[in-house]
């Protein structure tokens, strides 16, 4: 088995299990365009467990108080090469952001249509680019007080730089996708399980337990069965055009939106984190919804 610095991997009795494993950081994942960290690693866990005839099913979880709590922001934009805000510094090119893009979507999609049944495992907090592992796989089992949401279009994406927006769609349906993506609100596992984003929601003391009894059943499946089965999902979601919006959509709308120009009245993320820190413009980006609190779901 491979060694990783970021997730454990274990395999057995036909099931692989990848835990991210930075739960200091509470297993957030590293960007596109970098080589180390969370993401790369699951990544590379996913290719030994899928290279591996004996591994049918893959769970993916997290170690310590959360699943993930989304993407390494402090990452976001440098990537590309945006610069201090210095007179006389380019901007980063077109085909630099193209690039880094769809290479990044392609990696997500690498979960979409894994060959091996996926199993996500979800607890604490399971936001960003955690919900959308969830959405990815082809299970998803929560706890029922885990929280989930795609909290990083409060950036200001509002959908455009992500390959999850035809999955979910498909998935709760066009006007609860809109709230979900417009939001960036969170829920809680019980509302994910009621809206179908998730498989099941359960209570978080038998949430391991719930996951390896169906990964235990999944795994009786036969190997070829396993292989067809996934196969056919994929052309039949193609067809749907899961493809064109997972990747093409995805990465050329997400260029799209690294040119973004904010207005004076409106939250630059990426200029408050340049010139205040991460830390700080986190937190100034949800001070505008704690100090404003949403009125509409905040009715009882």
């Amino acid at each position: 088995m491979g060694s990783y610095d970021y997730v454990l991997y274990e395999a057995k009795d036909g099931i692989a299990t990848i835990t991210l494993n930075r739960p200091e950081k509470l297993n957030v994942l590293n960007m596109m365009g970098t080589n180390e960290g969370v993401f790369t690693d699951m990544l590379n866990a996913m290719t030994e467990a899928e290279d591996d005839d004996d591994v049918k099913v893959i769970i993916i979880k997290g170690a310590g108080k959360s699943f993930c709590a989304g993407e390494d922001l402090s990452q976001a934009g440098f990537v590309y090469g945006f610069g201090t805000g210095k007179p006389g510094e380019r901007r980063p090119s077109q085909r630099i952001r193209l690039k880094y893009d769809k290479k990044f979507m392609a990696d997500w999609c690498r979960i979409l249509y894994c060959p091996k049944i996926t199993i996500g495992q979800g607890h604490g907090y399971c936001l960003g680019a955690g919900t959308m592992i969830l959405n990815f796989c082809d299970f998803a089992i929560v706890a029922e007080d885990a929280e989930l949401g795609f909290i990083e279009e409060r950036i200001g994406t509002v959908g455009s730089a992500n390959p999850f927006v035809m999955s979910l769609i498909l998935t709760v349906g066009l006007k609860r996708a809109r709230d979900l993506i417009f939001t960036g609100r969170r829920f809680s596992g019980k509302e994910a399980e009621e809206m179908h984003l998730v498989t099941r929601a359960v209570p978080a003391d038998k949430l391991e337990s719930e996951v390896r009894e169906l990964a235990e059943d999944l795994a009786k499946l036969p190997r070829d069965g396993i292989a067809i089965g996934k196969a056919s999902l994929e052309l039949w979601m193609n067809i749907m055009g899961m493809h064109t919006c997972s990747l093409s959509a995805a990465y050329m709308s997400h260029t799209l939106f690294t040119n973004l120009r904010w207005e004076p009245d409106e939250f630059n993320f990426f200029k408050e984190r340049r010139d205040k820190g991460l830390r700080d413009s986190l937190h100034a980006m949800q001070e505008r919804y704690t100090k404003n609190p949403p009125k509409y779901y905040g009715k009882q």
